[in-house]
């Protein structure tokens, strides 16, 4: 049975069972191939695997009929032809990092020296920029290696950690990428703020939530209305893994300020309300939150090419009624309220001024009802 399986080789398998320190894997044999299941707990203690899951093991060797497999090499099984195979076969290696050295760290697998570069240790964080670990701080890590060069015998081995940390980060995200799809509600947090947003950590990969989907109530600064470290639930309204991009919303999850607006404020209505902001083609009125209506500047008492920016003001009082209400475009249509004195002005204004010439003088009060006619 010893041998079915050369060093080195690698198997996929399913995890059949798990007992005391030893985890059991299928080989489509009359007994089970064993690997340590301290290979599959972290640091902090937890087991990565259950029955049922696949993995990917390699054949370390045989004891009788017993056959032993491992998910990398480490400490005395690390001889010098399991490295060379280790190297052939792309198996993981467990090393040591001793020092740092010109170029690089002296990394020790077993009782094997290797020489691992600055550029291959590490890995540049999805979205976050350079790898932020000072280089010392590596010095006395056990860490997870590829051997990329196998030369004079053993004597010259270069190892990579950045390889492992790739490899890892592209299965983290496949994963991710079956549950994380378009449509689906997910919870995480703030991870960072930018003027165009945040950045928001779901599961480890960190999604981009654009200022435009924070709220239905416009939102001038992010920091505003979020801060680092905060928890949020949101939508998943975008996702390209090809370019590892994704996109959330909070505005998605909201209720529709719309919604049963036109029963809020049918036409007819009155109101007392603020500018919120000045256009070129009207002046915007906040109504509610997230709703504003607009009055068209052929509404309005000036000439039509008037600069309404140097007239009107946001945060300005002003009275207006509801003149239409479309809920499928989203739009509401005002006219401005002209006070009983005000009107009265105009009417007594047009009255001395009948035979007066156009254009000479001006009377906003006057336009709006010339308009209103």
């Amino acid at each position: 049975m010893k041998n079915l399986y050369e060093p080195g080789q690698m198997v996929e398998t399913t995890i059949v069972a798990i007992a005391n320190d030893t985890v059991f894997i299928d080989l489509g044999l009359k007994s089970e191939g064993f690997v340590d299941k301290s290979e599959f707990i972290t640091d902090s203690g937890e087991l990565t695997i259950k029955e049922g899951d696949k993995v990917k093991v390699y054949f370390r060797g045989a004891k009788g009929d017993e056959l032993y497999f491992t998910t990398k090499l480490a400490g005395q099984s690390a001889g010098k032809d399991m490295l060379e195979n280790a190297w052939k076969n792309g198996i993981p290696v467990e090393g040591h990092v001793t020092q740092e050295i010109k170029g690089g760290y002296e990394v020790m697998i077993g009782t094997t020296r290797a020489f691992c570069p600055f550029s291959q240790m590490g890995y540049r964080e999805r979205h976050q920029g350079a790898d932020q670990k000072d280089t010392s701080q590596y010095i006395g890590q056990h860490l997870t290696f590829k051997i990329q060069e196998y030369k004079n015998d053993g004597r010259n081995i270069v190892v990579s950690n950045r390889v492992i940390r790739e490899e890892q980060a592209k299965a983290e995200l496949e994963n991710l990428s079956s549950s994380l799809t378009v449509g689906s509600v997910v919870k995480g947090t703030v991870s960072r703020i930018e003027s165009y947003g945040a950045f928001v950590n779901v599961g480890g990969f960190e999604a981009l939530l654009p200022v435009s989907e924070i709220s239905h109530v416009r939102v001038s600064n992010v920091a505003d209305v979020l801060k680092i470290g905060q928890e949020v639930e949101a939508k998943i309204i975008r996702a390209d893994w090809e370019k590892e991009r994704v996109s959330i919303s909070l505005k998605e999850l909201e209720a529709d300020p719309w919604d049963g607006i036109d029963q809020k404020f049918p036409v007819g209505t009155k109101l007392d309300a603020k500018i919120s902001r000045v256009a070129d083609f009207g002046i915007f009125i906040n109504l509610a939150p997230a709703v504003d209506g607009l009055v068209h500047i052929s509404k309005l008492p000036v000439e039509r090419n008037t600069n309404l920016k140097q007239v009107y003001h946001a945060g300005d009082d002003i009275t207006v009624t509801v003149d239409s209400v479309d809920l499928d475009e989203k739009r509401i249509a005002l006219s401005p309220v002209v006070s009983n004195e005000e009107e009265e002005n105009a009417h007594e204004y047009e009255r001395n001024h009948a035979n007066d010439d156009d254009g000479e003088t001006y009377n906003p009060f006057a336009a709006l009802l010339k308009n209103k006619k």
